[in-house]
C-alpha cells in the first residue's frame, strides 16, 4: 500500500464507471473496494442499484455491499460506524482501501466529520410519520417553519424527507435540527492523506449510459427484486423504497403504468438523479478533488501514471 495515500475516493454520477475504475485499482494495487453508494448497502436490490456481480467481486475484496435490510433506515451514521471499522480492518491488513459511490454525504461524513444529532427513538419517529400521512409536503413544511422558521428556510418546501427528519428532531429533542449540526465530529478520514476523483463523462454519453443500463437491470431480472420488495408491506418512506426504479416498477406491478411507462420513468428518474450528484459535489466539494473523465482515470491506472 502507498506509504502516504490512506484510501482513493472515487465519486461521480450514477452509472460513469465508478465501480469499473474501482475494480481496476483495487488489482493494482491489492486494494479492497468500499462501497459509499447509499442504496447499494441493501441487500433487496442487487440488479436495480449496479451492485457489483460475484464475477467482480472474485476479482477484489469487496465490502459494504448488500449488508443491510431494506426495512432499515439505514442513516449517514450507521454508514460511518460501518466505514470506520471496514478502513481499520483495511489498513491492518495492509490493503489500500477504495472507496467508491455516489452518495455525496456519505464522502462528507468520511472526510469532515457527522454532526452530533441525537438519535430519534422509533415511537416517536412513528407518531410524527402518523401524523404527517395523508397531508401535502408543503403543509409540513409550513408547520416545520412555524416551530423552527430557519430550518425551514433552508429546506425546500417539497422535500419531505429532510422536512420529516427536522420535525422529527424537534418532537425528539425540543431543539431545531441546526442546534446539533453546528458540533461536528471528525470522520474516519478526516486529517488523513487521500486521494480524492470524481469521475466526468460527456453529459450525452452519461444519458445514453444510463438509459441502456436501465434496460439491461429489467433484462436481468430487477423487475422480481421489485415484486419481492413491494410484496412485504414496507414504509414507503424507507430509503430502499424510493431507490431509482422502485416507485414506477410498484405502480406497474399496480397496473398504474404501462410497462414502458414504468422503465421511461426509472430512466428519467436516475437521469435527474445523476444531474443532482454533479451539482452537490460541484457545490458541496473543495479542489482536493480531481475531476477527470472515466477514460482518463482508467488510462492512469493502464499505465500506472498516479492513480494510487
Amino acid at each position: 500500500m502507498d506509504g502516504r495515500v490512506r484510501a482513493i475516493l472515487i465519486a461521480g454520477p450514477t452509472a460513469s464507471g465508478k465501480s469499473a475504475l474501482a475494480l481496476a485499482l483495487a488489482r493494482r494495487h491489492g486494494g479492497v473496494v468500499i462501497n459509499a453508494d447509499s442504496m447499494q448497502v441493501y441487500r433487496d436490490l442487487h440488479r436495480l442499484t449496479a451492485r457489483p456481480s460475484p464475477e467482480e467481486e472474485r476479482l477484489a475484496p469487496h465490502r459494504l455491499y448488500g449488508t443491510i435490510d431494506g426495512a432499515v433506515n439505514f442513516s449517514v451514521g450507521h454508514y460511518l460506524m460501518e466505514a470506520d471499522a471496514t478502513l481499520r480492518e483495511a489498513w491492518r491488513a495492509g490493503r489500500l482501501p477504495i472507496v467508491v459511490g455516489g452518495t455525496g454525504l456519505y464522502f462528507m461524513g468520511l472526510t469532515e466529520g457527522l454532526s452530533e444529532i441525537p438519535p430519534v427513538p422509533d415511537e416517536i419517529r412513528a407518531t410524527v410519520r402518523a401524523e404527517a400521512e395523508g397531508r401535502e409536503t408543503p403543509d409540513l413544511h409550513a408547520a416545520l417553519a412555524r416551530r423552527d422558521p430557519d430550518g425551514a428556510a433552508r429546506l425546500a418546501p417539497n422535500d419531505r424527507l429532510r422536512v420529516l427528519r427536522a420535525l422529527e428532531v424537534l418532537a425528539a429533542t425540543g431543539k431545531p435540527i441546526a442546534a446539533f449540526q453546528a458540533a461536528r465530529r471528525p470522520g474516519p478520514l478526516t486529517g488523513r492523506p487521500c486521494r480524492k476523483l470524481f469521475l466526468t463523462p460527456d453529459r450525452d454519453t452519461l444519458r445514453a449510459r444510463i438509459d441502456a443500463r436501465f434496460v439491461a437491470m429489467m433484462a436481468a431480472g430487477a423487475l422480481d427484486e421489485v415484486r419481492a420488495l413491494a410484496a412485504r408491506g414496507l414504509d414507503p418512506m424507507l430509503p430502499v423504497m424510493r431507490a431509482h426504479g422502485v416507485p414506477g416498477l410498484i405502480a406497474y406491478l399496480r397496473g398504474a403504468l404501462s410497462y414502458d411507462e414504468a422503465i421511461a420513468r426509472g430512466q428519467a428518474d436516475t437521469r435527474r438523479y445523476a444531474k443532482r450528484q454533479v451539482t452537490w459535489f460541484r457545490h458541496q466539494t473543495g479542489a482536493e478533488w480531481e475531476w477527470l473523465t472515466p477514460e482518463a482515470a482508467m488510462a492512469q491506472v493502464a499505465t500506472g501514471d498516479g492513480l494510487g
